[in-house]
């Protein structure tokens, strides 16, 4: 049975309506979006843009924060992470495109709290694919779309900066 893939600008309008409601329940002068790198910061930097947000946002590069680290080393394009604001006492507005497992969501979150301690922190997430391996939930979510072990999804951008999703099948064993 073949998946029918929604359209990723659909689910991305999805999830930016529910940034924009949790925004107005919050001080707005208290509120910083931060991607989890890569997928998240590239849909950080656009939110920031189309939901013309004022407050600086961040990068977070979980690599050296995983559980899996020592499975999985350190990849050559890893690049630091960025937070160029106080984190103590802000809302935090996580935003990562794929919640599988939640492990790099756990990681995110151990790194957040090296730089402060924040009022809070919601998940906002293009697509949450099931398969939870830890109790992390979004507050936020563009989709639900559970895929099976061995698939994942593939975000990419076009040069409109417009997002698209793909499925891939992992290789077993080749």
């Amino acid at each position: 049975m073949e998946l029918t893939l929604p359209r990723a600008e659909d689910l991305y309008a999805h999830m930016k309506a529910g940034i924009e409601d949790l925004l107005g329940k919050l001080d707005p002068d208290l509120v910083h979006l931060v991607g989890i790198y890569s997928g998240g910061a590239w849909l950080v930097e656009r939110l920031q843009k189309d939901l013309k947000l004022k407050n600086p946002s961040g990068v977070i590069n979980t690599s050296l924060y995983r559980d899996d680290f020592h499975k999985i080393g350190l990849h050559s394009q890893v690049l630091p992470s960025s937070i160029p604001f106080e984190v103590n006492g802000k809302h935090i507005i996580m935003v990562d495109d794929i919640l599988y497992t939640g492990r790099t969501t756990r990681a995110a979150i151990n790194e957040l709290f090296d730089y402060g301690r924040p009022a809070s922190i919601s998940l906002a997430v293009l697509i949450d694919r099931g398969g939870r391996e830890l109790p992390v939930a979004p507050n936020i979510c563009g989709g639900v779309i559970p895929l099976e072990k061995g698939t994942n999804f593939v975000l990419s951008q076009n040069e409109q900066r417009l997002f698209d999703i793909d499925l891939k099948k992992e290789n077993v064993g080749a």
